[in-house]
């Protein structure tokens, strides 16, 4: 998987995915498409063999309401296309991402808000080395997130 510039039709495309409950709370039906090719949005399509199978962003689309954020880390979020949820492809996008993060924009940490409910991404990120930091309820559905940070190596350690 690679991580690319978001092309108009593929920002089209992900604002029609729906998911299936409980995970519908990512949908992305709201979504404008014109502003998710802003650059400020920070989102980038994650590609295989050409073909658009999620998203990353990176910035204030990774964050939700509710929580005191800082800017001691980057915020990065992300989606697989619906029908290709569960079918273990979010360690290698995540993956993707991380080291796409890492060469544009070199920060000392990454950090991801992911609903408490979601025991399958919450393991997959704390596999890619992010621990938990705190938890808190959405200020718009009080529903419950979780907060987690990975350090990126110091270059001047040499790490």
């Amino acid at each position: 998987m690679q991580v690319v510039p978001l092309t108009p039709e593929q920002a089209l495309d992900i604002c029609t995915w729906r998911y299936d409950p409980p995970y519908d709370c990512y949908d992305m039906t709201g979504a404008d498409p014109d502003w998710l090719l802003q650059p400020e949005s920070g989102f980038h399509a994650v590609t295989a063999e050409d073909r658009l199978v999620g998203f990353r962003s990176f910035g204030i689309d990774g964050q939700v309401p509710g929580w005191r954020y800082d800017d001691q880390a980057l915020d990065t979020g992300g989606g697989l296309r619906p029908q290709l949820v569960g079918r273990g492809l979010g360690r290698q996008a995540i993956s993707a991402g991380l080291a796409f993060g890492r060469a544009r924009f070199a920060p000392r940490a990454f950090r991801v808000t992911v609903a408490t409910f979601n025991v399958r991404a919450l393991r997959v990120v704390r596999s890619l080395g992010f621990e938990p930091v705190g938890r808190f309820d959405a200020t718009h559905d009080g529903r419950s997130f979780e907060v987690l940070v990975r350090p990126e190596a110091d270059p001047d350690r040499g790490a």
